[in-house]
């Protein structure tokens, strides 16, 4: 994670940080100054299609969506591990969102984070089945419930104005109700996105997949 101009913040496809399929990047400006802050990998479609295509394999070959447990760990592993980058993410928010430092405080970057941790307890309380007892048709008797299933792949598509509220608002339910997520950020400030990405692919146990995020 860094401000440096000479290095490019990569895509996040199938658990690897990787460069765009063409090679190419964008600079990123500082509204404040328009000074270069940093640089973006650059996506083009077939790595779109790289990034739904992993989405996809993870919904279907992991036990994400069915894990309840697992997945409430999971967010607040990314919860913790965002926390220990806090200031780091609060300079990189100055810098690409050209915030005052007290505009990054409360629901621009701790709140978000720490509502992860509300999404965790969520998952472990929500009432995923509900069972509606016994039934007989036709002198058939059979016992009946209702299940409450993860939809499959998210595509998030987040604007720049609040880019740490506004992709954890997107990432977090996404990923507590069990469906598997590719973020598009804003292209005006993709490295923030980029730093969670790395976070979450680093420091937590998020299979491969299941978080996907493509900046260009």
């Amino acid at each position: 994670m860094t401000t440096s101009t000479t290095d490019t913040a990569p895509l996040l496809i199938g658990g690897e940080l990787r460069p765009a399929d063409g090679g190419a990047a964008f600079a990123v400006l500082n509204p404040a100054t328009e000074e270069i802050v940093g640089h973006a990998t650059d996506a083009d479609p077939a790595d779109m299609d790289a990034a739904i295509a992993a989405a996809r394999r993870a919904f279907d070959t992991t036990d994400w969506s069915t894990d309840h447990a697992f997945r409430a760990r999971c967010l607040r592993q990314l919860r913790d591990a965002l926390r220990s980058h806090i200031e780091e993410l609060r300079t990189l928010t100055i810098a690409e969102v050209g915030a005052p430092h007290m505009f990054t405080t409360g629901p621009q970057l701790e709140g978000p984070v720490s509502d992860l941790g509300w999404l965790a307890d969520l998952v472990e309380s929500y009432q995923w089945v509900t069972e509606l007892g016994e039934s007989e048709i036709m002198g058939v008797r059979s016992n009946r419930s209702t299940r409450r299933e993860a939809i499959g792949v998210v595509g998030a598509i987040t604007p720049w104005n609040f880019p740490n509220q506004i992709n954890l608002a997107k990432i977090g339910p996404a990923l507590a109700a069990g469906c598997t997520v590719v973020l598009k950020p804003a292209p005006d400030t993709p490295l923030i996105a980029m730093a969670v990405a790395r976070i979450a692919a680093e420091e937590t146990d998020i299979p491969a997949g299941v978080l996907n995020v493509v900046t260009g």
